[in-house]
């Protein structure tokens, strides 16, 4: 029996402010997570769940397998303890590996010295390497002096759907948005709205979740060319796509006061097979009318100086206030940087949580409207 034969010990990681949606993603996946540590989840499974993983989930943006853990407070300790994995059980002679490193409160925190070490130590484990062949990327996390050696199963990080051929300015990360809408109040059966749809992530995001479309079907992930490893994503796909409930009949709309991030936004609902779940429209946001109540508006307005100057912003802010409480009992969650948004939308919002956007940290505000009531 080989490595990956193995019960495995898994990891997600996930940004600054969604480990809890990510956690109850796993949970709802039929996993038991533990808490998240520096953004990072562990969670125990076979090598078909860390595929069942990669497919599924929303919000995380990489799924790793963690080969070893151990003590490390100087660099011969962190060669020794890299050395001691049977390396020959998990790579093939020829791999390309690429090292990344973290580190955390320790005393090993030169990340390019921490790199360095454990490639040496896996190519004197080997016997050398060809490096010829596919790329294994292995991380290398020191935390308060305890390490952990993780195998990157994912590649390309998993916020690239594959939908996405181009974005617009001040981008919202995929991953990102499904966080906001899996926060959010919003289901299935209710409307849901994007004022400033940009290039449609939102909106096809929430036709993703909708539809129980998983984010992974359309693109390819590094653990498909692990040669020691068995072959299990064809029997994912095909659990995957015997969820998707695609007769749901979806009130997704996207507007966007720019006819090229509306057709740009079109394009991708069509790439991402969800174009028939979302209305798309080239409209101000002033203009915003819906004849349904208790839907929730999803949404990241313009903002900061490479967007709008700042008179702008205000009259934007306070427009889209006024918009807002004309409609009837309806919900909103708001992303934005900008520090005054609530004085100039008009309302304090019920809750604040600072998430991440790439590097940029935001605010998510949330104003609820009256539930719908039960049928």
């Amino acid at each position: 029996m080989g490595f990956f034969d193995n019960q495995l010990e898994l990891s997600v990681t996930s940004a600054s402010g969604i480990e809890a949606v990510t956690k109850r993603e796993l949970e709802g996946l039929g996993y038991a997570p533990s808490g998240a540590i520096y953004g990072r989840i562990s969670f125990s499974g076979d090598y078909r769940d860390m595929a069942r993983a990669n497919m599924m989930l929303r919000t995380a943006n990489r799924v790793f397998i963690n080969i070893a853990r151990f003590k490390a407070e100087t660099f011969d300790d962190l060669f020794e303890g890299i050395k001691a994995i049977p390396w020959q059980t998990i790579i093939p002679k020829n791999a390309r590996v690429v090292v990344n490193a973290k580190s955390f409160k320790s005393k090993l925190y030169a990340l390019s010295s921490i790199q360095k070490i454990t490639k040496k130590a896996i190519v004197v484990a080997m016997g050398n390497l060809f490096e010829s062949g596919g790329t294994y990327t292995i991380e290398v996390v020191v935390n308060e002096d305890e390490v952990l050696v993780a195998l990157d199963t994912s590649g390309t990080a998993l916020h690239k759907r594959g939908y996405r051929t181009y974005v617009g300015e001040a981008p919202l990360r995929e991953t990102l948005a499904s966080a906001i809408i899996l926060l959010s109040v919003w289901k299935w059966d209710r409307p849901f709205i994007d004022p400033f749809c940009g290039s449609g992530t939102l909106p096809i995001e929430a036709a993703l979740i909708g539809t129980n479309t998983a984010p992974g079907l359309n693109r390819e992930f590094a653990y498909e060319n692990f040669i020691k490893a068995p072959s299990v994503k064809a029997s994912v796909k095909e659990e995957a796509m015997d969820l998707i409930e695609r007769d749901r009949d979806l009130r997704i709309s996207g507007f966007d006061i720019s006819k090229d991030a509306v057709s740009l936004a079109m394009r991708h609902a069509q790439n991402a097979g969800v174009s028939d779940k979302i209305h798309f429209q080239v409209a101000d946001m002033r203009t915003l009318r819906s004849r349904f109540s208790h839907g929730v508006i999803c949404t990241n307005p313009p903002y900061g100086e490479r967007l709008l100057k700042e008179d702008e912003l205000k009259t934007l802010y306070k427009d889209f206030g006024d918009v807002y409480r004309s409609l009837d009992e309806w919900s909103a969650y708001v992303i934005t940087s900008y520090g005054n948004f609530e004085h100039f939308f008009g309302k304090k919002s019920d809750k604040t949580r600072k998430l991440y956007n790439s590097e940029l940290e935001c605010k998510l505000y949330r104003y609820l409207g009256a539930p719908p009531k039960r049928k």
